[in-house]
């Protein structure tokens, strides 16, 4: 297997509100390809999909979740703490849930977490260690 991760699907319980966060929220450029009942958002290297967790879980062939999982966490690095701070802010005005405020962290950067409408967390990270473009 290549070492690559092509598409990233997160299970909705309400795709339209979700889309909305997400193209009118967090500003990420939809694509219009598919059909209604997906969508599809383009961003550096990596897809971005949302579908409905019932439909999502009768593909996968397992019992759909009543939220978002916790057990993992998306990750958006930024050029600096202020960033990460006005992103963390743009979430929460556009829905989500702040869930730590950034602040230093114990490796040496700064961080935050918010929480999308369905629970999924997100990491808002400046990594002096990680360039980012």
């Amino acid at each position: 297997m290549e070492a690559r991760i092509s598409l990233i699907t997160l299970g909705v319980a309400d795709l339209q509100r979700s889309i909305a966060f997400y193209r009118d929220g967090l500003k990420l450029p939809k694509r219009d390809e598919g059909s209604e009942n997906i969508a599809f958002f383009e961003t550096s290297g990596t897809w971005l999909s949302l579908y409905p967790r019932e439909a999502l879980a009768e593909d996968a062939g397992i019992p759909s979740e009543a939220a978002g999982s916790r057990d993992f966490t998306l990750a958006h690095n930024v050029r600096s703490p202020e960033e990460v701070d006005r992103i963390l802010e743009e979430a929460v005005t556009a829905g989500a849930t702040l869930v730590k405020p950034g602040g230093p962290v114990f490796w040496g950067g700064y961080s935050g977490y918010f929480a999308d409408p369905d629970g999924f967390l997100w990491e808002v990270a400046w990594n002096p260690h990680l360039w980012v473009e």
